[in-house]
């Protein structure tokens, strides 16, 4: 049996349609799933919308809709985007899906009954925009440091969970396990944060009921953070599926940070479940230099970029201009796309196998011991860069065996020569660049894969190509003006 990979990203909330923030995340989950998937990995990937809380309810009622419509109508946009994107999820998982809710009613008892919640009042700083509270030390003139949005002073009575009992816990597992959370500079920010202080966080919500009903006490609601990173406990809760849990991988945006690397392994210590083994909390996207945002009406939908560039010319760029392992910020900007488009998949990818599947057609193709390069290299290379979240250089290490092979050609001249030996070492480093292109970009591979006859597997790797009639490939990719 081969060896499980479960790998989830952030649940998106469903108050605004999907950009290419929210994209991100998914196109570096999708490929690091297909991945897993080459390598004979058992893989369980799962993404999903977050659909509960005061955010999305005043959302609902500023559109003139009931919540649980307004909520269907966007969490369809998001599967619509992913399905663009060609991201192949195994399940899409809704905070609103009935078997979600028994789950989370099943793990709040199960911190009861660890003696880990508590009630009381809370008084404190807001922000609808986050969904969490603020100290005045954290936000500076009362005001969201994400949002930049006065925040609102509230007073509720609620439930609590004992986070404050769970600080020595955290910071041996910080220790212990320091690939709990990556990239390092996160990991240090939260381990001094949770050396200063740890307090006690409210559960439940009584201003407002769009959420799941409290077990313990029917007149709250829980607070829609506790709620929501239950979800991937509770992907795998479906018949079949228990062999996935703990996650392998959480994929997140930094602002999940907190509270998954400090609330999320405190609740599963509480409930008696096992941790995940790792949390990447990657950088932020914004959009031709300027910050992603509705207000801005920068926000361009994930449908309008794909109808304008294509699937793969945005995932090859999301996955090779940002340094995903860094956890850096990035600027996802038209104009490096067009020209990466051009550069490198239009004249480097495109045209090799544009020229070498005329010639083939053209001349044939005749077993040859050249032994050109060996692929062996290249492939240990990606698979390193691949275990190490280094998804660019990944494609940097193949796109320089195409650009090997694009100098061999140059070298050999076979349109002068007609050497039919040298068509067939080219036919096969195209077929082992597919094979390792295709998690990044899976549909112009499989196109690839039909012209030249071969099957995507890392078995066929350094298998001789069996396919002798090859016909001339249609254009990969138009060159953007």
């Amino acid at each position: 049996m081969a060896k499980k990979f479960y790998i989830t990203t952030a649940i998106d909330y469903v108050n605004a349609e999907p950009h290419i923030g929210h994209a991100y995340q998914k196109i570096v989950a999708d490929t690091l799933a297909r991945w897993n998937k080459l390598l004979g990995v058992d893989v369980f990937f799962i993404t999903g919308t977050d659909e509960h809380g005061k955010k999305v309810a005043e959302s609902a009622e500023k559109a003139e809709k009931k919540p649980k419509a307004f909520v269907d109508e966007i969490s369809k946009k998001f599967k619509e985007a992913w399905k663009s994107l060609n991201i192949k999820y195994d399940r899409f998982i809704r905070t609103t899906d009935e078997d979600h809710k028994k789950v989370v009613e099943e793990f709040i008892k199960k911190c009861d009954k660890s003696g880990d919640i508590y009630k009381g009042e809370y008084e404190g700083y807001y922000c609808t925009g986050c969904e969490a509270y603020y100290t005045e030390k954290d936000a500076f003139d009362l005001v969201c440091p994400v949002h930049q949005r006065p925040l609102e002073k509230l007073k509720e009575e609620s439930y609590f969970f004992k986070l404050s009992k769970y600080q020595k816990y955290l910071l041996n597992l910080y220790k212990n396990h320091p690939e709990f959370i990556l990239p390092k500079q996160r990991r240090n920010e939260v381990i001094s944060k949770v050396k200063k202080e740890l307090k006690d966080f409210s559960i439940t919500r009584t201003s407002f009921d769009w959420g799941i009903p409290f077990p313990l006490d029917n007149n709250h609601v829980i607070y829609v953070w506790f709620d929501a990173l239950i979800n991937y406990y509770t992907a795998t809760k479906q018949q079949g599926k228990q062999k996935y849990w703990p996650a392998d991988l959480h994929v997140l945006g930094k602002d999940n940070t907190w509270f998954h690397t400090v609330y999320w392994p405190a609740m599963l210590k509480s409930a008696g479940l096992k941790l995940p083994r790792t949390t990447f909390n990657h950088g932020f996207l914004s959009f031709n230099g300027k910050k992603i945002s509705k207000s801005l009406g920068n926000a361009i939908s994930v449908q309008q970029l794909v109808d304008k560039y294509g699937a793969d010319t945005i995932r090859y760029f999301s996955l090779r201009q940002f340094p995903f392992a860094s956890g850096e910020d990035g600027n996802f900007s038209e104009k490096s796309l067009i020209q990466r488009h051009n550069n490198e998949l239009a004249n480097k990818l495109g045209n090799l196998v544009s020229r070498v599947s005329a010639l083939a057609e053209k001349y044939g193709i005749e077993k040859s011991d050249m032994d050109f390069h060996c692929i062996k290299q290249t492939y240990a290379e990606v698979k390193r860069y691949m275990e190490n979240y280094e998804l660019d250089k990944a494609l940097n290490s193949i796109f320089a065996y195409i650009d090997n092979t694009n100098q061999f050609l140059q070298d050999k001249k076979p349109w002068e020569t007609k050497d039919k030996r040298v068509l067939y070492e080219a036919t096969n480093n195209i077929k082992a660049t597919t094979i390792l292109l295709f998690p990044f970009i899976p549909e112009t591979s499989e196109r690839i894969a039909k012209t030249f006859g071969f099957k995507i597997s890392l078995d066929e790797l350094e298998k001789p190509l069996k396919t002798i009639k090859i016909k001339k490939s249609p254009i990969l990719f138009q060159k953007i003006k």
